[in-house]
């Protein structure tokens, strides 16, 4: 039997590019393509250092701004909506970043690709919190996902997972703390509600959008 395919939820493509996005669109974006089917991160980039994820980067500035202040590292972006893979392209051109490789696409399929402990850091940083109850079910942290990270991740790797949504952080809290692969690092309250020292906070950020102050959770692979 053929495996389910994955269904991926909400918007893939807003307003119509204008003539430079599609520009870009046509030229870069098949520069920095992840391929297709099981591959290993470093041979996209055989001088990196170590590979960091990005899951859902929207418009991609955390994950330019990252990539800008760590040239030694790969950057892995994975994001389903046209519009903010045009926008992270518009930032890789831009600062002439050449450490980031982009999918348009679901992360959960991505990370079936992976090899496993491949990664060194993933960040989740405002997902789509699904706030309505019947639609909890589309959220990204489910059991099988957070298990499905912890396969490659490396042990000492890190998670971030950021949201301005009380309910998703304590739905995603719960089931990390479930979880034998992953150790919450905060020791106080300050931990998780301002941002670590390395965080980029973004314009989505600043729109404070949610219902609750920025919550951070930092995890560490066991």
């Amino acid at each position: 039997m053929e495996p389910r395919a994955l269904r991926t939820y909400g918007r893939v493509k807003g307003r119509a590019l204008k003539a430079s996005q599609a520009a870009l669109l046509e030229t870069l974006a098949p520069r920095l393509g992840i391929p297709a089917g099981a591959f290993y991160p470093r041979a996209l980039m055989p001088s990196a250092a170590e590979v960091w994820l990005e899951i859902g980067f929207g418009g991609g500035e955390h994950l330019a701004g990252q990539a800008e202040r760590h040239p030694d590292v790969l950057f892995l972006g994975v994001e389903p909506f046209l519009n903010g893979i045009v926008s992270l392209l518009r930032h890789v051109d831009q600062r002439g970043l050449a450490n980031v490789r982009i999918l348009q696409g679901d992360a959960r399929e991505l990370v079936g690709r992976l090899p496993a402990a491949g990664l060194e850091r993933v960040f989740i940083l405002f997902a789509d919190p699904w706030p309505k109850t019947r639609h909890h079910r589309r959220r990204l942290m489910q059991d099988d996902f957070i298990a499905a990270l912890a396969r490659v991740v490396r042990p000492g790797g890190a998670l971030r997972f950021a949201t301005d949504w009380r309910d998703y952080a304590a739905w995603t809290l719960a089931r990390l703390l479930a979880s034998p692969d992953w150790a919450w690092t905060a020791e106080r309250a300050d931990d998780w509600k301002r941002p670590a020292s390395d965080h980029l906070t973004t314009r989505y950020e600043q729109k404070a959008l949610g219902d609750s102050a920025p919550i951070f959770l930092d995890f560490v692979r066991r």
